[in-house]
């Protein structure tokens, strides 16, 4: 059981700190909740369960210290003391965390592989299709980077587990058997615990890491560790590991609380888009029980599976023209046991079977990448939407996830009836990302320095589609944007006076 409200922090993908700091709010009734670059700050008195349950997160940490930056200095010996003493300071504080961590569940069968990272694959594994079918396959490697402060963590733990075997602890220039030195006098002040096998994490970016190496930090942290608390090296399977990150914005220190990252989902058997970036786009989908939602390019079903898992009292079609992305997705929908839940059917967007005003809700992500040249994806872009927003009911939402090249042409597609429509706004406000979890009404605090992903909504609406929210997301070394629209009057209609649902948004109702 926790013993009272502890302080976390968890890393989120670029673009999806502001989802993150939603659900935590939401989910665990969390407290002072405030984000930076691809970290969220909370505080909770949540059960590990209700923990693991977060997401849109990476990897989840109970916070040790979050400290101002070091100040940078040409004296690297000067900075590696300063960082011994910030980390080393209040001893009180290190055993207090590790009671938390233990009643948290800290070190369970962390033995086997302890730290190991499941990390998501970022590349979409289609298989050979054809033109037009296949969805997208970007060039990123299995374990690429995420995010600066999300997997990228991920990757320098491995880096730091893969030194060379014959570095047995954190000494400089000697070699011992993983006990680090210690004088028999000495009392250290975890004594009366037992000994741990640890290892430390480190992480320098920006200025910093300019001056201090990573791994030079690393070992002077992890001797420093060794000596005050009586605790042992262990490179490879440590019980606990030990995270610190310098940047520019500031010096965080934290325990990771899970050996797996909390992007990895257990009920998926082929991972295609993110799972973390699927959450966010259902989310803002506003699903509600009894709705019908649509992914008409549902590649391996990633998006209805995020959705269905978190919203299950709503039915979920998904269409592809690819069979083998259809029996990929075939196979995920089984192994998370959702099949009375999720149908699927070969269909293109361009000409889907179903009768206009079908759904309440469409979700997808458009294909783009290598196999995508920029002409075609814009030819392709308006047969897609005229179809998506053909099968939406009015009042209904669309959440598309867009690259770059597309998120720029949707000023291209707008129509001179839509322009004129009476109905039209020019900004329909964005209504919060996590509306199926509740809404709390408070902001997020920004700290200097820190940017709100959400970029308005300023583009031009696409026939009766209205824009409602535009979120700038990270998908490792692609950059991409999720659209949100509401449609407000009947497809091809735009002018035609309509009669909107309740609870529509008085900003979009026109005037």
């Amino acid at each position: 059981m926790a013993s009272g409200r502890e302080r976390f922090f968890c890393t989120a993908g670029r673009g999806l700190e502001p989802f993150l700091a939603r659900e935590v709010r939401a989910r665990l009734g969390a407290t002072e909740v405030d984000y930076v670059s691809g970290k969220v700050f909370f505080s909770t008195e949540a059960e590990p369960g209700e923990l693991r349950k977060l997401k849109s997160g990476e990897r989840l940490f109970l916070l040790l210290k979050r400290l101002p930056p070091l100040a940078v200095s040409r004296d690297k010996g000067r900075m590696l003391h300063e960082m011994r003493s910030l980390v080393l300071e209040e001893p009180q504080s290190w055993l207090d965390v590790l009671t938390a961590w233990r009643n948290l569940g800290g070190g369970k069968g962390q033995r086997d592989g302890a730290c190991e990272e499941a990390t998501v694959p970022l590349k979409r594994k289609a298989a050979e299709e054809p033109e037009g079918a296949a969805k997208r396959l970007t060039a990123e490697p299995a374990r690429g980077t995420v995010s600066e402060q999300g997997q990228a963590e991920a990757a320098e733990q491995w880096v730091a587990a893969e030194r060379s075997s014959g570095e047995a602890c954190w000494t400089e220039g000697k070699s011992c058997s993983g006990e680090p030195p210690q004088s028999r006098a000495e009392q250290p002040v975890g004594q009366g615990q037992p000994s741990l096998g640890f290892r430390v994490s480190c992480r320098c970016s920006g200025a910093m890491a300019k001056v201090l190496p990573s791994q030079e930090l690393g070992r002077a942290l992890g001797t420093a560790l060794g000596k005050q608390f009586g605790w042992r090296a262990d490179l490879r399977h440590p019980e606990l590991e030990v995270f610190v990150h310098l940047n520019d914005i500031h010096t965080v220190v934290g325990i990771p609380l899970f050996r797996l990252s909390l992007a990895s989902r257990e009920y998926l058997r082929t991972a295609g888009l993110r799972s973390t970036v699927a959450w966010a786009m259902a989310s803002l989908a506003e699903i509600r029980a009894g709705a019908w939602v649509l992914d008409p390019m549902c590649g391996l079903g990633t998006i209805l599976l995020e959705a269905a898992k978190e919203w299950p009292d709503a039915c979920y079609w998904g269409a592809d023209i690819s069979d083998s992305q259809l029996e990929g997705a075939d196979v995920n929908v089984r192994t998370a046991g959702l099949g009375d839940k999720i149908e699927l059917l070969k269909a293109s967007v361009k000409a889907l079977p179903w009768p206009s005003e079908s759904f309440d809700a469409v979700i997808s992500d458009l294909p783009f990448g290598k196999k995508f040249k920029v002409p075609k994806d814009i030819q392709f872009l308006p047969d897609a939407l005229q179809e998506m927003e053909r099968v939406l009911r009015v009042g209904g939402t669309a959440v598309l996830l867009l690259s770059q090249q597309l998120h720029g042409s949707m000023d291209g597609l707008t129509s001179a009836a839509a322009q004129d429509s009476p109905h039209a706004s020019p900004g329909g406000a964005s209504r919060g990302a996590v509306e199926g979890l509740g809404s709390c009404g408070e902001s997020s605090s920004l700290p200097e320095g820190a940017e709100e992903t959400f970029l308005g909504s300023s583009q031009p609406c696409c026939g009766a589609l209205v824009p409602a929210g535009v979120y700038g997301v990270s998908l490792g070394k692609t950059e991409a944007f999720i659209h949100k629209y509401r449609k407000i009057c009947p497809a091809g209609n735009p002018s035609q006076p309509c009669t909107l649902p309740p609870g529509t948004p008085s900003s979009l109702a026109g005037t």
